[in-house]
């Protein structure tokens, strides 16, 4: 008989906050995890032990209810993650998953996101249960950090580049953002496609990662002393496309940077809306909903330039049509396990410091993925 697993810790929001800083200084603990009792499993249930846990974006949103689904306090955060096959059910087919495989737990079919019988199952923990058909096998060349950080960030570029934008080889695309999770996969996914990338930030050393991953071309956007905050640089991205313009935006920022990339474009340009991480707080802190501070884009602006202003919601759009995942998901897998696309991992941090990970991914640390490791 297998010997008992060994107990666990896990991350607990325990009631909402006005904002994110907020959430992680007062509402966000560690606790002592039960480790899971095989013998209590369903049939078609297996045990993970996590090994790496993403510490995204929506993590931190969710923790003030400023994200546009609300989990149930007290409940454990972590969206992706990724582990190791530690004990199976009764009736899961060996060809589906066995102990000790390598495996990337499917974040729209389980964990806080979602609302199912699963919504619980999280990555800032020791263990989940989940069901076998949750798991996907880890592509060869990757490892747990790296898997924790794909799906997220790379179907999001795929479904805003490809299902949206339908950016074709030979067209130039604007990623602002370029460091963040999904903007560092829409340049690799954008290269892929056979498009010319640039880049913009708010950092040389960060927008050099991006260079060095794939951008043809990086633009800092942070004004000088004395300047606005968000600098003019339409003329540097004219100048980068022989004058005429990009040929679809890929705006994770929002705000004055959105403003600033309308007048980047060509005529009859795609402008895909993928976030607004320049201003979090659209919506009410403790999950009050509304959005009074949303962002607005110039109309004049739109209709002079023959614009499509797509919005590009990645989850929601498989909930209004789940045919459109199937195909965006192997192809994800498949370029990860060709080495086709890579995620960057720029920061690692144990369990118990799961404050200075998140704050890390707040302030803007991070380039491409940041990851617990349980």
């Amino acid at each position: 008989m297998p010997a008992p697993l060994p107990p666990g810790r896990q991350v607990l929001v325990t009631e909402f906050a006005d904002s994110p800083p907020e959430a992680i200084e007062r509402f966000v603990t560690l606790v002592a995890q039960p480790a899971p009792d095989p013998a209590s499993l369903a049939a078609d249930e297996v045990i993970v032990a996590i090994r790496a846990a993403s510490v995204g974006w929506v993590d931190l949103l969710m923790t003030s209810g400023q994200y546009q689904h609300m989990a149930e306090p007290p409940y454990c955060p972590g969206i992706e993650y990724a582990g190791v096959v530690e004990r199976v059910g009764t009736g899961v087919d060996p060809a589906r998953c066995r102990e000790g495989d390598r495996v990337i737990v499917d974040f729209m079919q389980v964990g806080p996101r979602t609302g199912g019988a699963y919504r619980r199952a999280s990555g800032f923990a020791s263990y989940a249960v989940v069901p076998a058909q949750a798991l996907h096998p880890i592509p060869a060349r990757l490892d747990f950090d790296q898997a924790a950080c794909l799906l997220g960030a790379y179907e999001t570029a795929h479904h805003c580049l490809v299902t949206r934008a339908q950016l074709r080889a030979g067209e130039t695309v604007l990623v602002t953002g370029a460091a963040g999770a999904t903007g560092l996969a829409a340049v690799q996914v954008a290269k892929r496609l056979g498009a010319t990338v640039i880049g913009t930030g708010r950092s040389d050393a960060k927008l050099a990662v991006v260079r060095a991953l794939g951008a043809d071309h990086v633009v800092n956007s942070r004004g000088g002393e004395g300047e606005p905050e968000v600098r003019r640089f339409r003329d540097e991205v004219k100048a980068l496309t022989g004058g005429r313009g990009v040929d679809v935006v890929y705006d994770t920022v929002g705000g004055e940077v959105s403003l600033e990339c309308l007048r980047c474009v060509d005529f009859g340009a795609r402008f895909v809306i993928v976030g607004w991480t320049s201003t979090p707080d659209v919506a009410r802190g403790r999950g009050q909903r509304g959005a009074p501070r949303a962002n607005q884009l110039p109309t004049n602006l739109i209709q002079m330039k023959g614009l499509s202003v797509l919005g590009a919601p990645a989850v929601i759009s498989v909930g209004r049509d789940p045919s459109l995942r199937p195909p965006r998901l192997a192809q994800v897998l498949d370029w990860a396990e060709r080495g086709e696309i890579v995620p960057h991992v720029s920061h690692t941090f144990p369990l118990e410091r799961f404050r200075d990970a998140m704050r890390a991914r707040w302030d803007g640390e991070v380039i491409g993925g940041c990851v617990l490791r349980p």
